[in-house]
């Protein structure tokens, strides 16, 4: 066997692995098919899949890789999309603050919006039927390695640019559905 045969054998193993860096990310927006039966506009959030749906057309939606919360802080139900807020403050609830006092405590009077706020670009604040604030929010992220994991304390994390894309998309009322 001469060099060329040898290189042309041990090509294919030097240039696999860029192969699989080069594969799609799979929490991009991508648009999908859905099964029937969701309304047009509506979100849905299917927290152990780490996707959120954003219903387009009958049996089309636009998904979206998310982090939800941490297991014991999962959130699951239905809401609506009662506020959006670009560059949204933030205050952690005083029950973060009580697992994490080290982490959370020194916000507790608040952090203004902008690029270091864990709320990220925007957030779309969830409203349970009766009108009352759930304290749960599908927000942008500082941290879009999180995407695709249990990490948050409750809320649904996105990319920034991904949120942003979504907040122009729909208007308050929008019915999410967690799953």
């Amino acid at each position: 066997m001469n060099r060329r045969q040898v290189f042309g054998l041990a090509l294919p193993l030097i240039a696999a692995p860029s192969l699989v860096l080069a594969q799609a990310d799979p929490y991009q927006p991508t648009e999908v098919p859905i099964r029937e039966g969701f309304e047009v506009g509506s979100i849905i959030v299917v927290s152990d899949k780490f996707f959120l749906y954003h219903v387009t057309a009958p049996d089309r939606a636009i998904r979206y890789g998310v982090a939800v919360g941490q297991a014991e802080l999962v959130w699951k139900g239905k809401a609506r999309v009662g506020r959006k807020a670009e560059w949204p403050s933030w205050t952690p609830t005083p029950d973060m603050i009580a697992r994490k006092p080290q982490q959370y405590g020194k916000y507790k009077d608040g952090m203004p919006g902008g690029p270091r706020n864990p709320l990220g670009a925007r957030a779309l604040y969830l409203y349970d039927a009766n009108g009352n604030d759930t304290a749960i929010r599908i927000h942008g992220t500082t941290e879009p390695g999180s995407i695709g994991r249990a990490v948050s304390n409750g809320c649904i994390r996105m990319r920034n640019e991904a949120v942003m894309a979504l907040f122009e998309q729909v208007p308050i009322g929008t019915p999410v559905y967690v799953f």
